[in-house]
Parts: structure tokens; C-alpha cells; sequence
């Protein structure tokens, strides 16, 4: 007994069937992105991926899914530079992103590419200490008292750390009026600190859940996240009279997203966070948006704070890093004689 062939309508409503199937799949598959950042800003891009995913998806229909890495900034600048295939970096001080350029990996303009030279919000360093203050801790001199716990992340592993660095040298250097003044106090500072954590994150553990050290110097957010969490009976965040403005810069890594096709998902990446929904999202996390509208929005989220720049008070990235943080540079000559 012979089998007929299937008949045209047969073989037209298969044929239309295995379209529709191959159709479904091209229509739900996803690209993926990774955004290799710094260690305290884990619950920002948390509610940043998912409001970008959603926006990207009504815009081209194209599904993504956004990858996480954190750590201090400056390893994992150096993860990237070994190979770690980042998309983007979200860093929180500009020289670990001219390092990838540097290294090959981005195009030297990446400032440009970006409103507010690609730094979608700020941050300034702050003081979290216990609750009542028992110590009276109120501006970067009461650090260097004796007897005194200061927890700062390592200056050179962290951003974090080199921002309090800073920090303290820039309030130093106008009290004193120079660098010998200067140098004497933040070598008095880093002598009350008792451990050298890698990162922001670690650090903040080493303080709140520890119970190490008497303050804690970190960013703004990362203060104000430690109250939402841990719980605002058990510490208070002090302003001090000068502390440090702290752009987050942000770039696509242009070999990695040639390579991997995703340039037009992670070019819409990074331009969402300079979106009205994106500052928006950055406002709630306590970093300070660039949008004046938001901003003014969250002002009672952001007391006022006298601010200096690594560029306008201490000559800028390149001369800071030689000076400060190069091998064999002052903090390593000030860490050697703790």
C-alpha cells in the first residue's frame, strides 16, 4: 500500500506552521549586556536594568537582559583590562575609565559622547558614625584625633577610598595652606585606620556588621542605604564642612560591543540613566541627579554641602594619581610608616 504525498494545503499550513514557530523564537530572543561597575552601586542598577529593559522593549522590541559585576572600582577596571567582556562600565571616578582607553578597549572621547562629560549624577564623601555620635565626630579634623577608629575602603583598590583620600587632603591643604600641612594630616588620619577593606561594600560591612571603628567614611548613598537597611536607630550620617564632588562616569566599551554586536543596546543603556525616568531612579537611590527638576524634586534628600573637584583644587586626575597613588607615591610612603 502506497502512502500519497501530502497534499499543497497539507504541506502550505506546515510550512506556515514552522514559520510562526521560528517567528516566535526571533520575536523573544534577547540580547544581553553586561555592566561591570563599582561596589556601592548594586541597588541602583538593580532598579535600573528592569526600567531600561521595559523602555528598550517598547522602543525596538528587542528583549535584554543586563548582567551585573561589582567590586572596587580600580580592580575591576583591571578585570576588564584582562579580559572580562564589559558592555559598559559605570565607574565612580574618571581615571578607571581612561584606562580602558588607554588600554585600547574605548575611544579617548568617551567624555563627549555624554551630557555632563558622561557622569550621570554625583555623589560627596560623608561621616557615618554611631547613634548619639558618642565620639562628637563633626569635620575631617576630629579623624586624626589619637584613639580614634576611622573605617575607609583602600585608596588603591577603591574609588571610595580615593575620594575619603582626597577628601581629606583637599580640607587639609586649605586649613594648612600647603602640602607639608597637608601631608601631616592625612598621614594622621590613615594612622587611626585599623583595617583596609578592598571596596566601599567591605568596608561598610566592617563597620556596621563588624562593629569596628568609630566612623565610617563613605559616600552619600551608601550612608543613607545603611539607614534604610540596617536601621536609622543605630547610626547618624554628619556632613562635614568641605568633602569632595564625586561624578560616576559611564562608557560603552567599544571593542567589546563591536565585537558582540550590542552597541545600540548599551549606547540606549547609558543614555536612559541621563533620561527623565533614569534620574529619577538615581534621585531615589540617593545619588544626586543632573536633572534640575528631579533634583529639586528630591532637595530634601540632599542637604546642601560645600564641594571642591580633583580638576579645580588638586590639578586634575592625571596629577593626583602620579602624585598620590602611583607606586611609591604619598600614600604608599604614608601607609609604609603607619
Amino acid at each position: 500500500m502506497s502512502i500519497p504525498p501530502p497534499s499543497r494545503s497539507s504541506t502550505a499550513r506546515w510550512l506556515a506552521g514552522a514559520l510562526a514557530a521560528l517567528g516566535t523564537s526571533v520575536a523573544v530572543a534577547e540580547i544581553s549586556l553586561l555592566n561591570v561597575s563599582y561596589d556601592v552601586s548594586r541597588e541602583l542598577y538593580k532598579d535600573i536594568n528592569p526600567a531600561f529593559a521595559t523602555a528598550w522593549k517598547a522602543k525596538t522590541g528587542e528583549g535584554v537582559v543586563i548582567n551585573q559585576s561589582h567590586g572596587g572600582s580600580s580592580k575591576q577596571v583591571q578585570s576588564v583590562v584582562a579580559g572580562l567582556e564589559a558592555d559598559v562600565v559605570t565607574m565612580n571616578q574618571p581615571p578607571d575609565v581612561d584606562v580602558l582607553a588607554k588600554a585600547g578597549l574605548l575611544k579617548a572621547d568617551w567624555r563627549r559622547r555624554l551630557p555632563f562629560d558622561a557622569a550621570p549624577y554625583t555623589t560627596t564623601s560623608v561621616f557615618l558614625v554611631r547613634k548619639g555620635n558618642p565620639k562628637g565626630i563633626k569635620d575631617w579634623s576630629d579623624l586624626t584625633r589619637p584613639g580614634l577608629a576611622v573605617i575607609v575602603p583602600n585608596p588603591k583598590t577603591s574609588g571610595n577610598g580615593r575620594y575619603t583620600y582626597l577628601a581629606a587632603w583637599g580640607y587639609a591643604l586649605q586649613k594648612s595652606g600647603n602640602e607639608a600641612g597637608a601631608r601631616d594630616f592625612v598621614a594622621k588620619l590613615f594612622a587611626n585606620v585599623p583595617v583596609l577593606d578592598g571596596g566601599g561594600r567591605g568596608a561598610t560591612t566592617t563597620f556596621t556588621q563588624r562593629g569596628i571603628g568609630d566612623v565610617l567614611v563613605t559616600f552619600e548613598n551608601e550612608a543613607a542605604l545603611i539607614d534604610q537597611e540596617v536601621g536609622g536607630d543605630q547610626f547618624d550620617v554628619v556632613y562635614p564642612s568641605l568633602s569632595i564632588e564625586a561624578p560616576a562616569p559611564v562608557a560603552v566599551v567599544d571593542k567589546v560591543v563591536d565585537k558582540r554586536g550590542t552597541r545600540a543596546a548599551a549606547e540606549g543603556y547609558l543614555s536612559f540613566l541621563f533620561s527623565p525616568d533614569g534620574q529619577e531612579i538615581i534621585a531615589k537611590h540617593h545619588f544626586r541627579p543632573r536633572d534640575p527638576a528631579v533634583l529639586k524634586k528630591y532637595t530634601s534628600r540632599f542637604p546642601p554641602v560645600k564641594t571642591f573637584t580633583v580638576e579645580g583644587a588638586l590639578g586634575g586626575w592625571e596629577a593626583a594619581n602620579r602624585t598620590h597613588f602611583a607606586d611609591g607615591g604619598v600614600y604608599d610612603q604614608i601607609v609604609v610608616k603607619r
